[in-house]
């Protein structure tokens, strides 16, 4: 059964690494599926009526190596590569697509519960050189809740990749448009995206801020928000329809941020970049609170 984190504002549900979403693109530790704010959904699917379709994202799902895979390139086809947080993978092509449902070979995976907070860990075995320990823990906040990550590089060779939490939001199930408002703490670059993606010219970027005219039919994405800028990693998304508004911050900083949404959805992304030598370990954090607009 899912895990619920629960107090007098928030729900957060989380599905257990063996339930549910089991494909090769998310990390099944701490699978988020779902957070309430006072009995209203915070939490969003990647496609609108979705349903049960568990191929898909939804919530506060992460990711590693979203275009590079720890051990990939080293791996013949046919052979196996690690997705940390979710197992092996089989190799079946040159060049890696996090679209694809690869053939899996899942991690070890064990979960400790207590009331306000949960760890799962997740071991890859050595392969292609590659191993590694990752642990992350949930847990609630007072109007928020924080997950922390702690990863041990266990092979031969360093670990070079990257993760990212992509966010489905979706206030109280409102659509996208004039309504909501995404801020972030830096200066806006869109002359130094690496990709636009706005074909109705419906999202409007401001100086720090991002706001719609209407309801996008169409998906819209960038990349590189900040124009490769390390910033403080950081962004608040507000829903005036709702008056509640939602935040994440890492303890860290990055040059790597993108946000990808349509209709129903939006998906602020907030990289941070993982080098890790031999035996070395390295923790990072993201922490989200929701609040009413007064």
């Amino acid at each position: 059964m899912p895990h619920l984190l629960k107090n007098n504002l928030l729900e957060v549900q989380v599905d257990l690494p063996d339930e549910n979403y089991r494909y090769s693109r998310f990390d099944w530790s701490g699978k988020i599926v779902e957070v309430k704010f006072k009995g209203k959904s915070i939490s969003g699917t990647e496609v609108l009526n979705q349903g049960e379709n568990y191929l898909l994202g939804k919530g506060f799902y992460n990711e590693f190596g979203i275009d590079a895979p720890v051990g990939y390139q080293a791996s013949e086809k046919g052979g196996w590569f690690h997705k940390i947080g979710v197992g092996l993978l089989k190799k079946d092509d040159l060049n890696y697509d996090f679209r694809k449902p690869y053939e899996i070979q899942s991690a070890n995976f064990t979960v400790l519960t207590e009331k306000n907070k949960m760890q799962i860990t997740c071991q890859g075995p050595l392969v292609n050189g590659f191993a590694y320990l990752l642990k992350k823990e949930i847990s609630l906040l007072e109007s928020g809740f924080e997950i922390a990550y702690f990863l041990e590089n266990k092979g031969l060779k360093t670990i070079i990749t990257n993760e990212y939490n992509h966010n489905f939001l979706s206030v109280d199930k409102t659509l996208i448009g004039n309504h909501y408002q995404l801020n972030f703490p830096f200066t806006i670059k869109p002359e130094l995206f690496g990709e636009t993606v706005n074909p109705e010219k419906i999202v409007q970027l401001g100086p720090k801020e991002i706001t719609f005219t209407e309801t996008p039919k169409e998906q819209f994405f960038f990349s590189n928000l900040s124009g490769g800028e390390l910033v403080d990693a950081k962004w608040t998304l507000e829903n005036k329809k709702t008056n509640i508004g939602i935040s994440e911050t890492g303890n860290f900083q990055t040059g790597a941020i993108n946000l990808w949404g349509w209709r129903h959805v939006i998906c602020p992304e907030l990289f941070i970049p993982i080098h890790l030598p031999v035996k070395q370990s390295m923790s990072w954090s993201r922490r989200y609170q929701i609040y009413e607009i007064f």
